[in-house]
């Protein structure tokens, strides 16, 4: 087992880190960006670096200064949360020419999920289910047109080194497609530095449904069940929970399966995600991969009563995996709490938190690294902290949840705790009537 984990990463997830290293007895350092002085993982961590200004590149993306603290503190692993660093092939490569376990998979595995076009064609030689689309790379706007045709409308054009909704756009019928092209090139050209676009069918009133998977050295791989992360706006996850109310024992089955099998086509090491688009029929196609820990994990360690940053840790350090395929017994849901102006388009709202107050009671978890006196800095995503809750079925835990918001106090910042409290109160969200698209017709007023 690792002796000291230096933690690649800020704020929440690495607070998540530091605590179930301690009950591992394993030391931890944190490292930090002078906007990040006063974070609580910063005064929780055994040691802590200092790493540079404020800007993530001069920080939290800066390789060689995060690899000069691992030297100065002599760190034998490094985790690096989600985010930032966490599906860098090159720096999970450095790390192992250092002799520094990197808590995750292979750089090789890294490389083969990262890029989506690279795990498109992984996935269609391992037998899972694709979203029809381009083979590969679209060369010129040509190329796309004769695409799309062939496909048929509506398609949707995506950047292969993309996420969050960039370098995404929806084409509804041939004249509208070079404009968009154009558009989506540029985004993901500033966004990412690589206008290298692919096209798929756009999946109409899809879910969003991913699986959770872990798989040791070994080459055994499990799956740990379904979160439906279908509440979303432009692309980023709001909303999750487990299991979806979409799902059946047979569709799980098949799903599930087919996760086992895509980690098993790289013999995957780590925690990752399966991400699947389901249709309104239930069939359901790979979208992605995320070889990393999740925003949302927590929703999975509630309904299996796992710990899945011990879990990640032990394998790292060479661990068999003990155990086989899940299936929720309870269920969970987590709200994510950001810092952001629900009534003016979720315009961010850094700034200081005034009067900080998170729920209590059976079944309630809050995942946060903010306090009452804390400034939420601008330089970083407005995630402040999560609100999970549990309960024994789908109804008691939003009735839970609905709870749980009305007694968390932020004060000083906006936040989108009332976005949430109006959302448990929808109707057909709580009969469980959604897709990803389900935010495009939701409105909230400010008397809500």
């Amino acid at each position: 087992m690792f002796k000291k984990i230096l933690i690649a990463n800020r704020g929440e997830i690495a607070l998540r880190i530091i605590r179930t290293c301690k009950e591992m007895g394993i030391k931890t350092v944190a490292i930090y960006s002078t906007a990040d002085r006063e974070s609580l993982h910063v005064r929780f961590a055994d040691e802590a670096v200092c790493i540079g200004p404020p800007p993530s590149v001069d920080s939290y993306l800066n390789i060689p200064k995060i690899m000069a603290a691992v030297e100065i503190t002599d760190a034998d692993a490094i985790h690096p949360g989600y985010g930032f660093l966490s599906e860098n092939a090159k720096f999970a490569e450095i790390c192992q020419q250092y002799g520094v376990k990197f808590i995750g998979p292979t750089s090789e595995q890294i490389t083969k999920m990262g890029d989506k076009i690279t795990a498109k064609e992984t996935m269609i030689k391992a037998g899972v289910p694709v979203v029809p689309g381009s083979e590969g790379l679209l060369k010129d706007v040509k190329d796309a047109i004769k695409t799309a045709a062939k496909i048929g409308y509506p398609v949707i054009m995506k950047a292969t080194a993309g996420g969050g909704g960039k370098g995404m756009r929806v084409v509804w019928k041939e004249e509208d497609l070079e404009d968009n092209w154009n558009k989506a090139k540029q985004e993901s050209k500033a966004s990412f530095g690589n206008d290298g676009l692919y096209m798929e069918k756009f999946i109409e009133e899809p879910r969003h449904i991913e699986f959770q998977i872990i798989g040791d050295q070994f080459g055994t791989v499990i799956h740990l069940s379904e979160r439906d992360c279908s509440i979303q706006r432009r692309h980023q996850k709001l909303v999750e929970e487990s299991p979806s109310p979409f799902m059946t024992p047979e569709l799980r089955e098949r799903m599930g399966d087919a996760a086992v099998k895509a980690g098993k086509s790289i013999k995957y090491e780590g925690v990752g995600t399966i991400e699947f688009l389901v249709d309104k029929y239930r069939n359901f196609y790979f979208m992605e991969m995320n070889t990393r820990i999740q925003v949302e994990h927590p929703v999975t360690e509630e309904v299996i009563d796992r710990d899945l940053i011990k879990e990640q840790i032990k394998v790292a350090a060479g661990e068999k995996l003990a155990g086989h395929n899940y299936i929720p017994e309870m269920h969970a849901m987590e709200c994510r709490i950001n810092a952001e102006d629900v009534y003016k388009d979720f315009r961010p709202s850094p700034g200081k938190i005034t009067s900080f107050h998170s729920p209590k009671g059976h079944g309630v978890r809050v995942d946060t690294h903010v306090y009452a006196g804390y400034t939420v800095p601008s330089n970083y995503d407005s995630m402040i902290a999560k609100l999970i809750c549990k309960a024994a079925t789908r109804e008691e835990c939003i009735k839970k949840m609905a709870r749980a918001l009305d007694e968390f106090i932020i004060e000083g910042i906006k936040t989108t705790v009332p976005f949430h409290q109006a959302l448990m109160k929808d109707e057909q969200f709580k009969l469980g009537n959604f897709n990803t698209g389900f935010l495009n017709s939701f409105v909230l007023t400010e008397s809500e």
